[in-house]
């Protein structure tokens, strides 16, 4: 591992932190190399957050040389709340998992998960590679008992104003009807979390509401969640996720990563035909500019960076991960789910469902 190099904190390495440190409630931990800018949207990102968050403290994983410009560039390097921890490597976005798990072991990707292992920090926060995340994570921090796969879990906005909770996003291309059951409990847990909703509803995607419909394994894994404590409705179509049909969508890793890049794709396309409608002609550069009032509320309810943060469930530790061509504001959602997570400690409340539908299926 790297050398933990604290701003202002020069006795950070023998445990003698300050009061101001001992006293934060939630410590995170960011990798500043992963994603498409590093440390240009990490590190305001973090000032941003800590600005939100009084209680939080900030742990920036990476090559110390350019953590250090950033923040000088961008006024945070006299941050009391700031500590730099170096790390040597970085992973890159195209590289395979296996080698980033055997051949980086001073990545910042891996150093900042070894800080949540350690217990140095609460959450890890990075916009690098999503399969050497899981990876590294999965092997790092292990799976809570009970456990067979971690998953990919992220706010897909809806219709009725709020959100819908969706896994896996493509941790598990191939997933057995048992997994499907796990993904359920751990978003389930989650929704309860972080929206206060004490039963979260939780559908099953598939091809048709209707009993008949879909694959053996779907079938399966309706059966063991109509058994189950969960407030499970039925199937889900697809169009339901917006439509907020159910607070939790579960589907297999394959299915999850088509539609939401399929989503990303749509909305990519909506907006350049609407830019482009308004650039067609004077009359329609009139009108745009009328209707900016009306295009910027809408912007704001469907833009992507207000629900950036994928949530790595299934893991004894809090892991987010963030878009890799993340903004500034966006990564800083991320950081916000990862704040949530740690004060409902997300993990502790996936084990207690999963003790729960243990516990139900051996009195049955």
């Amino acid at each position: 591992m790297g050398n933990h190099v604290p701003y202002l904190f020069n006795d950070y390495k023998n445990r003698n932190l300050p009061s101001a440190y001992m006293t934060t409630d939630t410590t995170i931990a960011l990798d500043c190399m992963g994603g498409d800018f590093g440390p240009e949207v990490v590190i305001p990102a973090a000032l941003t957050s800590l600005a939100q968050h009084p209680a939080l403290h900030i742990i920036l994983v990476g090559q110390q040389p350019y953590i250090e410009e950033a923040l000088q560039q961008h006024g945070g390097k006299a941050n009391t709340r700031i500590t730099i921890h170096h790390a040597s490597q970085v992973v890159t976005s195209k590289e395979p998992p296996s080698k980033a798990l055997r051949g980086k072991k001073d990545s910042s990707m891996r150093v900042a998960i070894n800080l949540v292992k350690e217990g140095t920090a609460q959450a890890c926060v990075s916009a690098g590679n999503t399969g050497a995340l899981m990876a590294t994570a999965r092997f790092v921090l292990k799976t809570l008992p009970g456990i067979d796969r971690p998953s990919i879990c992220k706010v897909l906005p809806n219709i009725k104003g709020g959100h819908t909770h969706v896994l896996d996003l493509g941790a598990n291309v191939d997933s057995s009807a048992e997994s499907l059951m796990e993904f359920a409990v751990m978003g389930s847990a989650l929704a309860q979390a972080v929206d206060d909703n004490p039963q979260p509803t939780v559908g099953l995607l598939n091809i048709g509401e209707e009993e008949i419909k879909g694959n053996e394994r779907v079938k399966e894994a309706s059966r063991l969640l109509a058994e189950s404590s969960l407030n499970y409705i039925g199937y889900v179509e697809g169009d339901g996720i917006y439509m907020g049909d159910a607070d939790v969508v579960v589907c297999d890793g394959f299915v999850g990563n088509v539609m939401l890049k399929t989503t990303e794709g749509v909305a990519k396309m909506i907006s350049h035909y609407i830019k482009e409608e308004f650039k067609r002609n004077l009359l329609t550069k009139l009108s745009g500019l009328l209707a900016m009032p009306v295009l910027k509320a809408f912007r704001k309810r469907i833009d992507p960076r207000e629900y950036n943060g994928a949530s790595l469930l299934g893991l004894q530790g809090i892991v987010i991960k963030s878009h890799g061509g993340a903004d500034a504001y966006a990564f800083s959602q991320a950081i916000s789910e990862a704040v949530v997570e740690v004060k409902k400690n997300v993990p502790e409340l996936i084990t207690n469902q999963l003790d729960a539908e243990l516990v139900k299926r051996q009195a049955s």
